[in-house]
């Protein structure tokens, strides 16, 4: 698996922009939740950022998709 440099993407979640840099295979990771899931990515990801408290959503993701590979929920 190669992690690589994070990648940097512009999105729109709950009405602003932001700015999400996340290695390639989290960014794989999210697309194939979203599309198990029938959701948008920036679906899935205003899921993370509404239940992330104090981290920030680059960390969120990353902490919800390990918990999600260990067969857990939001962590």
């Amino acid at each position: 698996m190669n992690g690589g440099r994070p990648l940097k993407r512009s999105l729109t979640i709950s009405g602003h922009r932001t700015s999400i840099s996340l290695e390639v295979a989290f960014w794989e990771a999210l697309k194939a939740l979203a599309a198990a899931e029938h959701l948008s990515l920036a679906e899935v990801i205003t899921q993370i950022d509404s239940a992330r408290g104090e981290a920030g959503l680059s960390s969120a993701i990353r902490v919800y998709l390990l918990a999600r590979a260990r067969g857990g929920g939001i962590a």
